[in-house]
């Protein structure tokens, strides 16, 4: 056999040429066992024919010899010197003792390898092949390195054989399946070395061998070290999550606890916690560390692998100083992210300054710590501590440059956080301070509201509310909506809020309040284009929807109008609610279509709902089903309306809205008849006299008898002016509330004015001698004409 060295073979073989007997020597020299050969034809181990003069020899029966080819038992050709002699056994039959040995051949001078050979031998990549039973044929240099074994302990055997253990025994299993299905596998496996920080990612190509007619013969094995490819990959993967996960809201506190889950769910930390300077958590602007002085940080967010483990010396919401000196805030001053282990001397003696601290490092045996600051544009934000207890391995400089990219990336998010809070909050701040701070005390109904902003979502709203008292203890009641968010939004609210109460302290009737305020919106957006706001938007942006309301105790009339605005709901004092059917009316800032009024007649305890689309349109269901849960809300038992206002918010809305949210319940209340007094008057210059007799007695009857010297000079002043430049039919009325209202109606529509008059004037002093008398006066356009008022306190003691 090539490679072994030659030993005698000696074969006996019977007449017909079978083998009965097979030496050792011949085992040796052919591989084939006497079991394998003895009762076979010799002329199975001959790979040619014997020569012709070998064969008429034989067949003589004498002696003959010659160099024939045998056939080894793994298949090889061995040419071997025979020489045969006839015997005879103790009954006479002829045999044949064959013996010979390998012919000596002149030593051929070595044949360089091909390059090939060359190539695969000296490839800077591990590479074996393998024949059809799996077993290894050969291995290059860097394999043999990679297996931890030489090529000659390796050969003829298979990865099993070689190391029965994971995961050469996953190998085995695959060559396998590559050898009986023809078709390549691809496997990837990482392990890690003893004192390695990080593991070895090993990329393996198992590729079939075929020859010519495409019959598998082998298998190859090519690996490739992709340990850096892999943590590459990783960080990729990691830092995907964080850009996902990290600032999916504009809250500061939220942002900081999905960069701490973020780090430990992807299990690069077993502990993270995030302490942001007191000013970033209020989202104010942070300013640069004052040298030589201590700074104080809150912890906004931390989180751990293990519930409640490790404990945290400082619980969330706590705050944290940070001494000169100390080893964090020397990473804040150095703006770079360090690693320490326990051992370490800054570290250690940053742990022995807090005994609590010392004592959770220790009992939880935190043994890696990393400290991060958090910076953005050129800001310290706080600081990002990771830990490390239950992972066995030590944070390398790898995982402090993967740190500093997610901390880095949570940090925009921080601060744009940051400036969305202070933002928001200046937006509120203006919006509050547009709206109502306390409601007026009023006789016509009782008032309970509620106010939301948005969620942290989205920017501040414009919705507002507003009640107005009116003469005669009228009381106008308002709410509306701009469209849009934000400062704008909120500035544009304040605006239109004051042009109501402008028009609504002219007494415009509640349609033609909407359309002095739809020429409003109209002009603000024409004033207020595009660059003005700061945005692409086009005209027509700036609008608002609008409810009014103008209840009067005396009547009990209630007049409403909208401007797209929903509807309100009224709940009569038997507990029925309904939706009032008004004409609906275009948003403010359309122009060119009118609003229409509708007047209802109200019960004494009557309770109207007004509010904006926010309350119906909650997150979870439509308009339609917020407006069947806002009649099953105002449908239950009469209360206070603080309650009632609690149990509608309770059942429409569920969480933060995402739209701003106004509510406001109003009770109606009936002045008394014994509170009112009326008189219908001749148009006769001597009703003059009687209207101020008539005054005198009723204050006399109500015990105002002090008022009386100043009521009948009003009273005297706007008969007279009703007579000389009104008409019929004209009628004087006496209300006692908070204050003594005194009204005289007539039939012109022309509205008086104050003016001074000159010294030979013989008229012009009577509105001024009222407006010196009177708290306030003014008038108002009645359906039939005009009606001038004036309030006076009530005498001290009443």
């Amino acid at each position: 056999m090539q490679g072994r060295v030659p030993e005698d073979l000696a074969v006996v073989v019977d007449a017909g040429g079978v083998i009965m007997v097979w030496s050792a020597g011949a085992r040796r020299l052919l591989g084939h066992e006497p079991a394998e050969t003895v009762g076979r034809p010799v002329t199975d181990l001959l790979t040619t024919d014997l020569p012709a003069s070998t064969r008429r020899h034989v067949a003589e029966g004498r002696p003959w010899s010659g160099e024939v080819a045998l056939r080894h038992r793994d298949g090889n050709r061995v040419v071997v010197r025979l020489r045969g002699t006839p015997l005879r056994d103790t009954e006479g039959r002829r045999l044949w003792l064959v013996t010979g040995t390998v012919p000596a051949r002149p030593r051929a001078a070595p044949r360089p390898l091909p390059l090939w050979d060359l190539t695969l031998a000296q490839l800077p990549v591990p590479v074996a092949v393998y024949d059809r039973d799996a077993r290894l044929v050969g291995a290059n240099d860097i394999m043999t390195e990679v297996m931890g074994r030489s090529e000659e302990e390796m050969k003829g055997l298979t990865l099993w054989e070689i190391e029965p253990n994971p995961p050469f025994d996953t190998y085995d299993r695959l060559q396998r399946e590559v050898l009986r299905t023809g078709e390549m596998i691809f496997h990837e496996e990482h392990d890690k070395a003893p004192g390695e920080v990080r593991p070895h990612a090993w990329s393996m190509f198992l590729s079939p061998l075929k020859d010519e007619t495409g019959t598998v013969q082998g298998v190859s094995a090519t690996v490739f070290d992709t340990t850096e490819q892999s943590w590459a990959r990783r960080r990729l993967a990691v830092i995907n999550e964080a850009s996902l996960r990290i600032g999916s809201t504009l809250d500061v506190t939220r942002t900081a606890e999905e960069m701490a889950e973020v780090a430990v769910t992807a299990g690069f930390a077993d502990f993270v916690t995030v302490d942001l300077l007191e000013s970033v958590a209020r989202g104010d602007e942070p300013g640069p560390l004052p040298p030589d002085t201590p700074v104080m940080l809150r912890r906004s967010a931390q989180r751990s692998v293990l519930e409640g483990c490790p404990e945290s010396v400082v619980a969330p919401g706590g705050a944290i100083r940070y001494p000169v000196g100390t080893l964090p805030l020397r990473i804040l001053a150095a703006e770079r992210g360090a690693r320490h282990r326990p051992g370490d001397p800054d570290l250690l003696e940053w742990l022995e300054s807090s005994p609590a601290r010392a004592e959770t490092v220790s009992r939880y045996l935190i043994h890696s710590v990393m400290m991060v600051p958090l910076r953005a544009r050129g800001v310290i934000l706080g600081m990002v501590h990771f830990l490390r207890h239950r992972t066995p391995d030590a944070f390398s400089e790898d995982d402090l440059l993967l740190a500093e990219d997610i901390v880095a990336r949570a940090a925009v998010s921080v601060d744009n956080a940051r400036r969305f809070t202070r933002e928001r909050r200046t937006a509120l701040a203006l919006q509050r301070s547009l709206l109502p701070e306390r409601l007026p005390e009023l006789a016509a109904m009782d008032i309970a509201y509620r106010y939301l902003p948005t969620g942290s979502g989205a920017d501040i709203g414009g919705d507002w509310f507003d009640v107005i008292p009116l003469s005669g203890t009228r009381v106008a009641l308002v709410v509306g909506d701009v469209v849009g968010h934000g400062i704008h939004a909120s500035a544009t609210m304040g605006r239109l809020r004051t042009a109501v109460r402008t028009l609504a302290d002219v007494d415009l009737a509640p349609d033609e309040l909407l359309t002095q305020l739809d020429d409003l919106v109209i002009r603000l957006d024409r004033e207020e284009g595009p660059e003005v706001r700061g945005t692409e938007e086009t005209p027509g942006q700036v609008g608002a929807t609008c409810l009014y309301a103008v209840y009067d105790p005396v009547s009990r009339r209630c007049t409403l109008a909208r401007a797209g605005h929903p509807p309100p709901a009224l709940v009569t004092p038997d507990g029925g609610v309904r939706f009032l059917d008004l004409p609906a009316g275009p948003p403010l800032g359309l122009g060119g279509l009118p609003f229409e009024a509708s007047e209802i007649q109200l019960e004494e305890n009557s309770l109207l709902a007004l509010y904006t689309d926010g309350l119906l349109e909650a997150p979870g269901h439509d308009i339609e089903a917020g407006a069947a849960l806002l009649r099953q809300a105002l449908s239950g038992p009469a209360g206070a309306l603080e309650e009632r206002c609690e149990q509608v918010l309770r059942t429409l809305l569920t969480g933060r809205p995402a739209d701003d949210v106004v509510l406001m319940l109003a009770r109606t209340a009936v002045l008394d008849a014994g509170q009112v007094r009326t008189w219908h008057l001749p148009p006769d210059p001597a009703a003059v006299a009687r209207a101020r007799k008539m005054a005198g007695e009723q204050l006399a009857e109500w015990g105002l008898t002090e008022a009386e010297f100043a009521t009948e000079l009003i009273v005297s002043e706007l008969v007279t002016n009703a007579l000389r430049y009104g008409g019929a039919p004209i009628e004087l009325r006496l209300i006692r509330d908070a204050t003594l209202i005194c009204e005289v109606s007539d039939g012109s529509s022309t509205a008086p004015h104050l003016r001074r008059a000159r010294v030979f004037d013989e008229g012009g002093r009577g509105l001024l001698l009222v407006a010196q008398l009177a708290e306030r006066w003014g008038s108002r356009q009645t359906a039939t004409g005009k009606t001038i008022w004036a309030e006076q306190p009530l005498p001290t003691g009443v």
